[in-house]
């Protein structure tokens, strides 16, 4: 999926964290786009015919049509084509900072893909694409936590590229806390406490890029544009029951929280019962809900 992932254990068979990793190594090895053996890309090389894929890509694509749903359109999966357009069409590492980049013609898809778990298949509309990206790692830190849990550890969290799900007890203290990093460099906008719960955050400070005419690329697509999202948002935090749908949530809240004080998007997600931050180009916004999670207390000096 593109990222590093972070497992703490606490408590259970001391075994249990390897085989966290060895369940988030497979998982990437189903999801991928950048592997051409994953079952995502058998999906997208395939579009159009009925492909039988694994329970877990089953869920995998039914949680980002569930996501396209509840936003209304504003999270969509298949814009892998302006994904690509955009400059993304490997690994971050190996983007050129020249990469030029073009608008795509994106045919969108969401609600127009198959599921059938009885028949164990999901079929993409010809033509289309599906991109896991973010709401991937959300999934795969939720499903690593549950399977942490039912084998009998007292906590765990499970940290995928900045998409995080906790459960249980924490090494120390009550609750997990989780600092928010703001993106212009400078000390923490905030932080979290949970003792069950999900943090995602979408920004465009680290995979951005720049083309020959100085124009500045992200990986974050506006769905109604195909290209990457014009907007003061610098990065957008959400706190929420799941990891895959604290992702979809805090993409929302990066196209749309562009304001100073409570904006309509930020008022929608009061309403969907998270707690959001948005960093922009000039300040800091929060919603009603982010105050219930928040920890006003500075963080303790560690020890070298």
């Amino acid at each position: 999926m593109g990222s590093s992932a972070h497992v703490i254990v606490v408590g259970g068979d001391p075994s249990l964290a390897a085989r966290a990793r060895r369940r988030l190594v497979a998982l990437e090895e189903m999801w991928s786009r950048f592997l051409p053996t994953s079952e995502v890309s058998h999906l997208n090389a395939r579009a159009g015919e009925a492909v039988r894929v694994s329970a877990e890509t089953r869920l995998l694509v039914a949680r980002a049509i569930e996501g396209h749903t509840f936003t209304g359109g504003r999270f969509d999966a298949t814009v892998l084509p302006a994904v690509i357009a955009a400059g993304y069409d490997r690994t971050f590492e190996s983007i050129s900072p020249g990469v030029v980049a073009s608008a795509a013609a994106v045919m969108l898809g969401s609600e127009r893909i198959e599921v059938d778990d009885l028949a164990g298949i999901v079929r993409l509309p010809f033509g289309v694409a599906f991109d896991p990206g973010g709401i991937g790692k959300g999934l795969a830190a939720d499903l690593v936590v549950a399977e942490l849990t039912e084998l009998g550890a007292d906590g765990a969290c499970v940290n995928v590229g900045g998409d995080l799900r906790v459960h249980g007890n924490p090494p120390d203290g009550d609750v997990w806390r989780v600092d928010v990093d703001d993106p212009r460099g400078g000390a923490s906008p905030g932080a979290v406490g949970l003792t069950d719960g999900a943090v995602a955050t979408s920004s465009r400070a680290r995979r951005r890029w720049t083309t020959p005419d100085g124009v500045e690329h992200h990986h974050i697509i506006e769905p109604i544009t195909g290209t990457s999202a014009a907007t003061p948002v610098l990065a957008a935090t959400v706190v929420a029951s799941e990891g895959w749908r604290a992702e979809v949530l805090a993409k929302v809240a990066f196209l749309d929280g562009t304001s100073t004080s409570t904006s309509s998007g930020l008022e929608w997600l009061d309403r969907l019962g998270v707690g959001a931050l948005v960093v922009h180009e000039g300040g800091v916004a929060r919603n009603e809900r982010w105050k219930r999670y928040a920890l006003s207390a500075p963080r303790e000096p560690q020890a070298a």
